[in-house]
């Protein structure tokens, strides 16, 4: 489904990805892991386009998608939550969820398939978003990208910094999501919960993959090592 082969990107100058390759089949979640500042959310950057890739390929769906802008990564069904909890603060959930549904042309049905994931958004329609906990704005950035019905989800620590019922909650909604059949990356934080939901990891260290493997080997003790700070 989603396939980079010797990725390299960075930020003007200062190069961050160093020839990244991975692969995410259908139906697969892959996590990234990885210290902080090794690149996990600059390989999300440029997987869907935020980032220029500078050298390597991008194909979704045995498509060259390295040139398309994120836009026209999303409409051909990547779906990506960046980290920031990212929304509309002045709209109400609601209203941030039908602006995203008439950009994708979508339906009440996605509506209320996102909003069965988190159901504590339900009472919260009318609220402006801006007014939520950290943990409902980051369930309403999901939801706002599964309104458009992916095939691909892209998420980048979806956990970090959320109080640990709403965490719970994500790591649920992320299992249902994989056990449905869509495919995900997760760049996770935690390594408890990449053992949970992982098919397969891919390590990154200063910006190369050091790692690969299933998930059964996350229990290793060389992987621990690769994540300790």
């Amino acid at each position: 489904m989603l396939s980079a082969h010797d990725l390299e990107s960075g930020y003007g100058r200062a190069r961050v990805l160093f020839g990244v390759s991975l692969d995410v089949g259908p139906g697969q979640l892959v996590c990234v892991m990885g210290r902080n500042g090794v690149g996990k959310t600059t390989l999300l950057d440029t997987l869907m386009g935020v980032l220029p890739a500078t050298s390597g390929t991008v194909t979704f769906d045995g498509r060259d998608v390295a040139r398309l802008p994120p836009h026209q990564r999303a409409r051909l069904g990547m779906g990506y939550v960046p980290q920031g909890h990212q929304c509309f603060p002045q709209l109400s959930v609601l209203g941030n969820l039908r602006v995203t549904m008439e950009a994708a042309g979508t339906g009440k049905e996605a509506l209320d398939e996102a909003l069965d994931l988190f159901p504590g958004l339900k009472p919260l329609l009318r609220r402006r978003a801006g007014h939520l906990s950290g943990g409902q704005q980051q369930q309403l950035a999901i939801a706002r990208v599964l309104v458009t019905r992916p095939r691909l989800l892209i998420l980048d620590e979806p956990t970090e910094g959320i109080q640990p019922s709403i965490v719970q909650e994500i790591e649920e909604a992320v299992a249902r999501l994989h056990a449905s059949g869509l495919a995900v990356l997760l760049v996770e934080q935690y390594l408890d919960i990449a053992i949970r939901l992982a098919d397969r990891f891919v390590i990154l260290d200063a910006g190369r993959v050091v790692r690969t493997g299933d998930a059964a080997e996350l229990h290793g003790e060389d992987v621990r090592r690769l994540l300790a700070v």
